[in-house]
């Protein structure tokens, strides 16, 4: 097991675990401590690991729970438990339960610890990374939620060996994100090889991981409170979130069409010149870059954006592979390119 440590503003340190087994957990939390929160698939697959320890778990998976109702359940039995200020509660599965497991540590009882250990790509390179949790609201994203940084993240990669394929999908688009926004040298690479590659070869798939987190952790230390230069990792995000939550689409998926709009947005208002090689890079890792899409619907959501500020929203374009900027754009003039 590799630790590496990151402090933060307002927090002490998170522990990043890279390179370790599930049975590590107890080396970070004592388990009378630990409350560990799943979802029924996940908790499925696993359940041998989890024999000593206290588990909640959640009937379903995916976008449809997190919601206030799942978070106002989860509070209903810890309060059952008796769960106080002394546990620490581990959220265990892909991005939807980091980000429910890690609002209610934040809001129960003004804040308790919190570790996680994520078992999907995405959730490895992006979700559990950042302290960025929280929960939907109708058709709007994230727009409820804290920002609270884990006490660990433990890295299991043997949790990807029952990943189905288009949650491998998923994780490739947030790693060309960082690629296109800060490292030309990891797009070279992932240009070199395809999803089947790194699946095959553990080894680069454990580097490939832990340079996209220590990449993105880079980013949030400079801002922890996304109030600047955060905003970069935003990059196809603003009209990919637009489209997750209207049409039902996956993550990665919305993504990957969100970064090939903004690279025409980028054409369009910076001159970036580098559009088709994204494009092909996407397509290389089976992720579409275009959906029909109905504007309107699409607006609507837009407007209620996280990063709109009056008639401007914070948006990510490129310079070039592997510089992203922060432009303020008019709402106006997003909505005329869509």
């Amino acid at each position: 097991m590799i630790k590496k440590i990151f402090k933060f503003s307002n927090t002490e340190s998170t522990q990043y675990c890279f390179n370790a087994a599930f049975d590590n957990l107890s080396q970070l939390i004592a388990v009378e401590n630990a409350i560990l929160i799943t979802d029924k698939l996940v908790y499925t697959a696993h359940k041998n690991k989890l024999k000593q320890w206290s588990t909640i778990v959640l009937p379903f998976s995916g976008e449809q729970i997190k919601t206030q109702q799942t978070v106002n359940y989860l509070i209903r039995e810890l309060i059952k438990k008796k769960v106080d200020k002394s546990a620490c509660l581990i959220g265990m599965g892909g991005g939807t339960i980091t980000d429910l497991v890690g609002y209610v540590a934040a809001i129960y009882m003004r804040s308790i610890s919190v570790g996680f250990v994520p078992t999907t790509l995405l959730a490895m390179v992006d979700a559990a990374v950042g302290g960025k949790n929280g929960v939907n609201y109708n058709r709007f994203k994230n727009i409820i939620g804290t920002t609270y940084q884990p006490d660990f993240v433990l890295y299991d990669y043997d949790f990807l060996n029952t990943l189905p394929r288009q949650e491998w999908i998923s994780g490739f688009a947030e790693m060309i994100k960082h690629a296109c926004i800060k490292n030309a040298t990891m797009l070279q690479l992932l240009s070199k090889h395809t999803i089947s590659f790194f699946q095959k070869n553990k080894e680069e798939l454990a580097r490939l991981i832990q340079n996209n987190v220590l990449l993105k952790l880079k980013i949030v230390q400079q801002d922890e409170q996304d109030k600047a230069s955060r905003h970069l990792l935003n990059f196809g995000h603003t009209i990919g979130h637009a489209l997750e939550r209207v049409y039902k689409i996956s993550h990665g998926q919305a993504i990957a069409i969100g970064m090939a709009i903004d690279c025409t947005i980028s054409e369009k208002h910076i001159g970036f010149k580098q559009t088709r090689e994204i494009v092909q890079l996407l397509k290389q890792y089976e992720l579409p870059t275009s959906y029909p899409y109905n504007k309107k619907a699409l607006v609507n959501t837009l407007q209620m954006d996280k990063k709109k500020e009056g008639k401007n929203i914070q948006y990510v374009l490129l310079e070039k592979i592997g510089k992203g900027c922060i432009e303020k754009i008019p709402i106006a003039y997003l909505i005329k390119w869509l």
